[in-house]
């Protein structure tokens, strides 16, 4: 599997850097979703969908979009996400038009519940985990505690 690691480099501005890493931010926030998408456990917006669509789409070799949960970061967990060419025997598939989104086993009990989405706004352009799961964040928007 491919990994990404995203960050915040500028207002309104993702590049790519290298054909397995995209820049950008990932910030975590407890609030209600508006518009559940679909999925077992992690729903998905139309417009991280859409986002995810296109990142498979212009990525060599990739049929999917990994979602997990990882031990580090300030808080004590961090999402992480990367490309896969296809589902592992023990991921959850999400399919939302062109995205598939997956989910492996040992992460799908911290993204219960949980939505991503794309955000575009005046301070950048990033996916967002809404998590009810998450009692609180650090401030850097990548890692999370439970």
């Amino acid at each position: 599997m491919k990994r990404i690691a995203f960050h915040h480099i500028g207002m309104n501005e993702i590049t790519q850097t290298g054909r397995t890493s995209m820049t950008t931010t990932l910030q975590d926030t407890s609030a209600d979703a508006s518009a559940p998408a679909s999925g077992p456990g992690l729903r998905v917006t139309d417009s991280a969908a859409a986002r995810i669509a296109h990142l498979i789409a212009t990525e060599p070799g990739a049929g999917a979009f990994r979602v997990s949960v990882n031990g580090g970061g300030c808080s004590g967990f961090q999402y992480e996400f990367g490309f896969a060419g296809a589902p592992g025997p023990d991921d959850a598939v999400i399919r939302q038009g062109a995205a598939v989104v997956l989910v492996d086993e040992v992460s799908a009990p911290f993204l219960e519940q949980a939505e991503i989405d794309w955000v575009d706004d005046l301070i950048g352009s990033s996916f967002k985990i809404r998590n009810p799961n998450a009692r609180s964040s650090c401030g850097c928007g990548i890692s999370f505690s439970v």
